[in-house]
Formats: C-alpha cells, structure tokens, sequence
C-alpha cells in the first residue's frame, strides 16, 4: 500500500497565486506529485511576501505557505516548444489545474475541450473569477474584486456608517481553494467507480456569494432588504462588541435567548437593568438597543478581558475575547490541533506553517518539503518526459525553459 493516500497520482498546477495553487498543495499534502508549471518569471506568489501590506519577516512565508510539497519547471507557453512541454505533461497527468482567463485558455489550446480530447480521463479543475459562463465569464480578477467586492461581502461587512472596509490579502482565496479541492476529490471517486474524467470548477465570486449567504439567501427570497439594513443601523446590545479595561474586546452575540441573556446580566452584575422600563421586555430592549447597549459597555469597562471570560465562563454564557494573530503564533489550542506547526523540514526557515483546516484520521498527511525554487526541477521533469540531455540543453538555450 502507497505511503499517502495520492501517491502516484500526478497533478499538474497550470495556474497562479494562490486559490488554484492551494488546492494543488493541498493535493501534494495527501503525497500527490504536483508539478507547478511557471513562466520564466515565476508566480506573483514568489513575491508576496515582500509587498508592504503584509507583515515583513526574514523568510518567504507566502512562498512556503502555498507552494509546499510541489516540483517546479520553467515553460515559456508562448513558445511551441513551451507548449509541447506541457501537452506531454498534460499526457501524463491526472488532474489539471488552471485559473488562466479563458482567452489565454483559448489561444494556448488548454480548455477543458481541448485537454479533454488529449486525455479523456483528466480531471480538469477550473477556478475563474466570476463563472464560467455570462458577460463576465472572460474578465480578470482576485479574490478582494471578485469573493470580497463583487459579492456583498464587503458592503455587508462593516459598521454602520462607515466606508466598506478592505479584506486581507488571500481571505477568499484559501476557502476557494478548499472548495476547489473537494470538486477534484469528489470527481477523483467518481472517476474512480465510472472510468471517467471531469470537469470541476468553482469561482471566487461563487465562493463570495456562499460565504455571504446567511444574509444573501434572504435576499433571494425575496426579503425585505431595506427594512433589514435600516434595523442593523443601529446594532442590538448583544451585537456589539465591548471594550473592556485592559484594551481588549469581547464577542457577546450568541447571548441569543432570554436565558442567556439574564445569565448574562446576573453575571455583569446588572440585574437592576431588568427592571429599567427601557428594558423591560425583550421588545423593548431591542427598541432601546442603542442605551442597553450603552449601559453594558460601562459596566465591561470596569474590569479587563481575562476577568470577564472568567466571570461569563463561570455561569456558562458563551462570550469570546477579540483575538489577534500575534496570540495564535503560541496559541495551545492551535498548537494542539496541528492548525499550525513548526515544519520537518529544516530547509523551510520559517518557525511555523499554518496548516490547510482538514484532517482525516485515516489519511495520513505529508509533512512539509520546502517550496522549490524557480524552475528547480525541470530538468528532472523533462528527462522524466523523455527529453535527451541535449535536448534540454537546447531548450534552455532558446528560453524555452
């Protein structure tokens, strides 16, 4: 029996950033052999570390995030000879990943049709921006365009008031990824019982829309959107956040029913409120929302975080403080779950990796193998090809490689 549940299974990663490229990885964790096809320039991927918005470190942490465990071959794809490349690739291949627009698709000969024609078993995994058919189906796009933007995420998500607020750099693009993944595992076992190949494809606008569908969905039941954005103007008491001594912040928002909530008030010590006409009733409480609310905030004020948790934990109402991933690095429930880890492998200089968030207690994962430099294997993967040593040489030569 193979060592890892996709041992021997070949994926090659025809795409860019880090949706797709995570779902590959996420292949190549379970033992798949993914071999990442870049230009010559390499994937954006390779420099996201360095861009100023994110936090700065001695090490390629983005790099290593999402393109561990993966072989690296160089094919200029404007070239014949690129092109030649990847079809025998393409020959061998299982799975194909690609999130190239569809014009690139179209003038490289890489469509699913295409592809299809070449190796009727392939899985083909298509991840676009915004679909695979209608007026948009051919536009560029990242996930802050199309999963935070484009589908009510970022308007959804901010105070009220205030401008739309930005996302954080790859937010959609991981839950894309994993989504991307299931579509190939899913026509990984329908290939297996039928013989046939598939195409699986999801899009970040899809993944937006489903991330927003706690409210989207009443949206397209026809609810009365208006009233719903005049009422959340001003949050319910137990939707606010509350800031308490010692700088921090506390999530109160599943205190939900009448027994929480006088749990809740028993251990703020604010018994009294109940008996306050503004808030006698749960009407009325929500009527006058904005005081209760009010009235709650100064009295979490006078203790610190670590007090409240204690106090609401004691009689059992499910509050939470506002963490900060400067927490988590050292965080034990993180740590106990292996949500993030420090690698075996001694080549990856940084500490730790966070983790893709499946397990599976009878699937073994690989361990983390540093991700490979530019180009690192495509002589390997050539000769593996059938490509002579000057052969090779020859493409090297021309830029092909």
């Amino acid at each position: 029996m193979s060592e890892h549940l996709f041992s021997g299974l070949r994926v090659v990663d025809c795409a860019t950033v880090i949706a797709a490229p995570a779902a590959a990885m996420m292949l190549a964790d379970y033992g798949a052999d993914v071999i990442k096809v870049e230009s010559r320039d390499g994937d954006m991927l390779r420099i996201l570390s360095d861009v100023s918005t994110t936090p700065d470190a001695d090490n390629n942490w983005f790099w290593q995030l999402d393109g561990r465990n993966k072989r690296s071959i160089t094919l200029d794809l404007k070239q014949p000879e690129g092109l030649t490349v990847l079809n025998k690739l393409i020959d061998t291949a299982d799975v194909f990943i690609t999130n190239h627009p569809y014009p690139v698709r179209e003038s490289l000969g890489i469509t699913y049709d295409d592809i299809r024609a070449r190796n009727p078993a392939i899985i083909y995994a298509s991840l676009t921006a915004y679909g695979e058919q209608g007026p948009e189906r051919d536009r560029r796009g990242f996930d802050q365009l199309a999963y935070w933007a484009r589908s009510g995420l970022m308007d959804l998500m901010r105070e009220p008031g205030t401008v739309p607020t930005q996302g954080l750099p790859g937010m959609g693009d991981h839950p894309t990824g994993v989504a991307l993944y299931a579509g190939i595992v899913t026509a990984l076992l329908q290939r297996e019982r039928t013989g046939e190949g598939g195409m699986v494809s999801t899009s970040l606008l899809a993944n937006g829309l489903w991330s927003a569908a706690g409210v989207a969905q009443g949206a397209f039941a026809g609810g009365d959107m208006r009233a719903y954005r005049e009422t959340n103007q001003v949050n319910p008491a137990m939707f606010r956040v509350y800031h308490t001594a010692d700088d921090r912040w506390l999530q109160l928002n599943m205190v939900r029913n009448e027994e929480l909530l006088s749990l809740a008030l028993t251990a703020m010590d604010a018994v009294h409120l109940l008996v306050d006409e503004r808030f006698a009733t749960l009407e009325a409480m929500f009527e006058h929302r904005e005081a209760l609310g009010d009235e709650i905030q100064a009295i979490m004020a006078t203790r610190t975080s670590d007090e409240w948790l204690s106090v609401f934990e004691a009689h059992g109402v499910p509050v939470n403080r506002v963490g900060t991933v400067e927490e988590l690095v050292a965080d034990p429930q993180i740590l106990a779950n292996k949500m993030a880890e420090p690698p075996a492998d001694t080549a990856i200089d940084t500490p730790s990796l966070i983790n893709h968030p499946l397990r599976i207690s009878s699937v073994p994962q690989k361990g983390a193998v540093r991700a490979p430099d530019l180009g690192e294997h495509t002589k390997e993967i050539l000769e593996s090809l059938g490509y002579s040593t000057a052969e090779i040489q020859d493409l090297q030569a021309r830029a092909v490689t």
